[in-house]
Formats: C-alpha cells, structure tokens, sequence
C-alpha cells in the first residue's frame, strides 16, 4: 500500500517543482522615465523563468539567458510596438561551481528586465 501512494507522491512534487515563467509590464509615462535623447520610454518589462531539479534531473522550465532576454523580453516589447528594449539587467543562477549543489534538491532561475523605448527622429513632434 506504502509504494502505490510513493509514485503519486512523487509526480505531484515534479509538477509543484516545475518550471514556471512570467512576463510583467507596466505602461511608463515619458515626462516620468528618461532613457536617453531620442528614445520615448513606452513601458517597463521583467520576464522571469524558473525551473526545479530533483537529484540533478531538471524539471521543464528551459532557464537559459536567450530565452529569457531574446525569447521573452525582446518579443513582449517588439509586440508592445517598441523599436529597441535599453538598460538591460538579467540575473542567471550559474550553473557549475558551487551552485552545482542546488540542483540536488533546489531551482534555477534567469530574469531579464528593460525599458522598451520608440525611436524618434530628432526634431520631430511627439505624439
């Protein structure tokens, strides 16, 4: 009886452990956020992806840097009618050295965050 209840048990932790990713944006006002000259500020992104491992197997959740910037930022911008994303910050959870140990029973996460901005010619009106 022990063992039947074992696998569920088992297979309800690698869900709750998963990978998991989230997209965050917030509309900025330009007179509020200053980014450079010829750049209009439209919003704030952070995207953010986690995934779990369980004696070195890492559940889904592909963390990688490419995704999290090039796959998940860039795209929400580009998709929210920005030109360009600047003051890119990211964060990664190394993957060797003593970190290495977290994938025993732990997580690793990639988060990346910037301001998508418009492009304006200089001299032109603004919107």
């Amino acid at each position: 009886m022990g063992s039947r209840c074992v696998l569920p048990a088992l297979a309800l932790a690698a869900l709750a452990l998963g990978g998991c990713s989230s997209i965050s944006t917030v509309r900025v006002q330009p007179d509020n956020v200053y980014v450079g000259p010829n750049l209009r500020p439209i919003a704030v992104i952070h995207a953010q992806v986690t995934s779990g491992y369980v004696l070195f197997i890492p559940l889904p959740g592909h963390v990688d840097l490419d995704r999290v910037v090039n796959q998940m930022l860039i795209a929400t911008a580009k998709s929210l009618g920005a030109d360009k994303v600047v003051n890119i910050k990211v964060e990664l959870t190394p993957d060797d050295g003593i970190w290495a140990l977290r994938k025993l029973i732990g997580w690793r996460s990639a988060e990346a965050s910037g301001v998508a901005v418009v492009v304006e010619e200089p001299g032109a009106p603004k919107p």
